[in-house]
């Protein structure tokens, strides 16, 4: 099964469009597991655990791990998601960009080693940067277009050829990258006009949505705006806000987690159509 129709299993097997961020934080974890050698592989797995009936995907993000030399646990949790839940597709979120030559050690880290059903890059560098990916033809290709964050504006919003450089990659990628039906778009949920715009130049193509809990995106509004006509067609992603959930009275951690899961998919849920 490629990455497409996994994703697509999951939007209907847990009736749900929400994507599971995995960003440890060994300052945020609970106090019982700060001093295990193992913490990230415990917290992440309770996190995996708690919520994997309410999630379309899950999506570690590489730099918490590889800022702490732990490579080894993301290994170990990667294999964990491929061994325990196979339909859920695993998104490594490494955003990488650089020479084809390079690229392609990248993609072979993304999905030779740690087994990754998609992985983010960036489009910076051009197709011949992206290419080497589509050489592992079920994974998915998750492109860069139009990012949560403030900054993304600094050259997502420059003119070219009479349209933002956001919609010139949405429609790049929709008609010449996605020929072998691998790609995705990521596109923020801060913005959700802009998330329509590349609904209207994309059609059906997939869109990894980060920006709602801690980012503050509207989630009626983000799934207006990006839902497909069959009201699929996007992962939203949260990670802090359900990681490190505020636990009430008689909650552990990965209690807190799936609460705040469920609301969330749940709110996604009321405005699917």
């Amino acid at each position: 099964m490629n990455f497409i129709d996994k994703l697509s299993a999951a939007w209907a097997r847990n009736d749900s469009l929400l994507c599971v961020g995995l960003d440890p934080d060994l300052a945020r974890f609970p106090a019982h597991l700060k001093d295990q050698p193992d913490a990230i592989v415990q917290f992440c797995k309770a996190i995996i655990d708690a919520t994997a009936d309410l999630a379309c995907a899950f999506k570690p993000q590489i730099a918490y791990f590889a800022a702490l030399g732990a490579e080894d646990q993301l290994e170990a949790i990667c294999r964990y998601l491929r061994d325990t839940y196979p339909h859920i597709p695993l998104i490594l979120d490494a955003k990488r960009g650089d020479i084809g030559a390079t690229a392609h050690q990248y993609a072979r880290e993304a999905f030779d080693r740690y087994g990754a059903d998609a992985v983010t890059v960036s489009p910076y560098m051009g197709s011949d940067s992206v290419e080497p990916y589509f050489d592992w033809p079920d994974r998915g290709v998750i492109v860069l277009c139009r990012t949560s964050n403030a900054g993304g504006s600094d050259l997502q919003f420059l003119d070219v050829g009479g349209v933002p450089l956001y919609q010139h990659v949405a429609k790049l990628v929709a008609e010449k990258w996605n020929r072998n039906g691998q790609c995705a778009l990521v596109v923020g949920a801060t913005f959700p006009e802009e998330l329509a715009q590349v609904r209207k130049i994309i059609g059906d193509m997939p869109l990894l949505v980060p920006g709602v809990g801690a980012q503050g995106g509207d989630v009626a509004a983000t799934v207006r705006a990006g839902r497909t006509a069959n009201g699929t067609g996007m992962m939203i992603n949260s990670s802090r806000a359900i990681l490190y959930a505020t636990a009430q009275e008689g909650e552990d951690f990965a209690t807190a987690a799936r609460r705040v899961a469920r609301e969330t998919r749940d709110e996604i849920n009321r405005y699917r159509g």
